[in-house]
């Protein structure tokens, strides 16, 4: 048997070798990012900084019904996002996810936002504007009045839910 010339090889390069189980493992984890990104709403896809092909991809997804026919396309949406960065995608991803520790943290917040302004009134509500200048300034007066006159009178917190169900489509959790 005739050996192969390697000389015009560098003995300083290194290869890394990636076993083809791996290689199906990194495209399964992509296919799970994908389906994740379908079934995600518009408004937070606009969000994220995804290329024409892949957006297009996941606008066509919502077309397919056949499940042999979404599996194909699953996998062409994992081939995409191979060519995508997909840090700020996780970053979302994860934020969005009730068990991730960031959707926690965001989640507490808002409720300890909510306490402050049924609370602490005026102060905690210029505080809130500040930091989210695009919240509905009058509705979100109302909603703190509710809740505050609910409280005084020892009702069910039905308006303070409003308000948290409010905060959280500011905050976009």
């Amino acid at each position: 048997m005739a050996r192969k010339d390697r000389s015009h090889l560098e003995d300083d390069e290194e290869y890394i070798i990636v076993s083809k189980s791996e290689l199906k493992r990194d495209m399964d984890e992509l296919k799970v990012i994908g389906s994740r990104l379908i079934d995600m709403k518009q408004s937070m896809l606009d969000k994220l900084p995804l290329e024409d092909r892949l957006r297009r991809a996941l606008d066509e997804s919502k077309r397919i019904t056949s499940f042999n026919a979404r599996k194909r396309h699953l996998g062409y949406i994992g081939k995409l996002l191979k060519e995508q960065d997909l840090e700020p995608i996780t970053i979302l991803l994860n934020s969005l996810d009730s068990s991730s520790e960031e959707f926690n943290r965001r989640f507490h917040q808002l409720e300890r936002w909510r306490d402050r302004l049924i609370n602490e009134g005026p102060k905690a509500l210029t505080e809130y504007l500040v930091k989210y200048p695009d919240a509905d300034h009058q509705h979100i007066r109302q909603l703190v009045r509710n809740a505050q006159k609910e409280v005084k009178l020892e009702k069910p917190p039905a308006s303070s839910k409003k308000l948290f169900k409010f905060l959280r489509e500011v905050d976009g959790l």
